[in-house]
Order: C-alpha cells, then sequence, then structure tokens
C-alpha cells in the first residue's frame, strides 16, 4: 500500500523485503558519511528496519520506503519519526537515497510529499531536520524544502544545526 505519492516517486512502509536493497544503499560510505549511526551492515539495516516498524505502531509514520514509479526500485527512504532531543520528543524528518539518485531532486521531491503529509493530515505542529554543518547537499534540500532558521546544538556527540519548521511557514513557502 503506497501512503503518498509524487512525480516520481510511490511511498510506502518499509518491509522485510527492503533488508537487502536497504542494505545496501546504508552500507555505502559516501550515503552514510554524516549519519550519527555510521556505515550500516545488514544486521544494523535489519534493527533500523525493526525500529521502523515500532515507529509505525506507535507513531503512525517513520522512515518510509522511496519506491522509483519508472523502474519500481527501492532508491532509500524518507520520512517523519519521533528523536529525543534535549529530552524532548520531536518530530524529525530524515532521509537517505542511493548514490545513483543523488542530483535528480528525489530527496525534495519526497520531503515535499512527507511534509505535506505531516501537516495537512498528521496535524503536526512543527517538524525539525537535524543536519551536520558539513553536510552541504543536504542544508540545500532543507531549505528548498522551507527550512530556513537553526540552533547549533550536540546530538549524538556530533555538533549540528536543528531547523525547525512550523505549519504556518510551511504555508508560506508553499504558497511561493
Amino acid at each position: 500500500m503506497y501512503l503518498i505519492e509524487t512525480d516520481r516517486l510511490l511511498l510506502r512502509e518499509l518491509s522485510l523485503d527492503d533488508l537487502v536493497p536497504l542494505t545496501e544503499i546504508l552500507s555505502d560510505p559516501a550515503v552514510m558519511k554524516y549519519s550519527v549511526g555510521g556505515i550500516y551492515n545488514e544486521e544494523k539495516t535489519k534493527t533500523f528496519l525493526e525500529w521502523c516498524f515500532k515507529c509505525y505502531k506507535s507513531h503512525g509514520n517513520g522512515p518510509l520506503a522511496l519506491m522509483e514509479k519508472s523502474s519500481s526500485q527501492l532508491i532509500g527512504f524518507c520520512g517523519i519519526s519521533p528523536e529525543k532531543v534535549k529530552e524532548k520528543e520531536e518530530v524529525k524528518l530524515g532521509y537517505r537515497l542511493a548514490k545513483k539518485y543523488w542530483g535528480k531532486g528525489f530527496a525534495t521531491e519526497s520531503s515535499i510529499g512527507i511534509l505535506n503529509d505531516a501537516f495537512r493530515n498528521q496535524n503536526k505542529e512543527s517538524v525539525i531536520v537535524i543536519i551536520n554543518p558539513e553536510h552541504i547537499v543536504s542544508l540545500k534540500v532543507a531549505k528548498k524544502v522551507g527550512f530556513k532558521d537553526f540552533v547549533s546544538c550536540v546530538f549524538h556527540e556530533q555538533k549540528v544545526h536543528l531547523y525547525r519548521l512550523n505549519y504556518s511557514q510551511w504555508i508560506q513557502h508553499i504558497k511561493k
């Protein structure tokens, strides 16, 4: 079952059937360069999938599989999920794409679909992104989808920028 559809993507819940292709993506050092979790092997990917399944049950959301319409291939994931930041549970947007799909607008396209669903269908008040300030491409994606102001903080022992986008900012952004 597809939860979100964009021009070029279908987004659905991840499943154990995604273990092998997702491990291939998450084991790529280039893909995981800025990840607080480092490079994933199959065991770590399975643990990630199990966490996603728990998020779907407990929060009704979590990282979703990105399926390219034209090829029916799993190209990565994008979604919102719960994240504890300074003892407060936040709603965090996250995304990862296989390297061969970089630079084609898929991260932006899927993030817009996720944010639209988060604000319009799930009634989220705000969504955050947590980005290593050296991850220039991810910063560009965040800005393209409406994140502007950030605070510097430490997250999993790394210096990061935390951006927040609220519903009214989202509405203003999509009107442009």
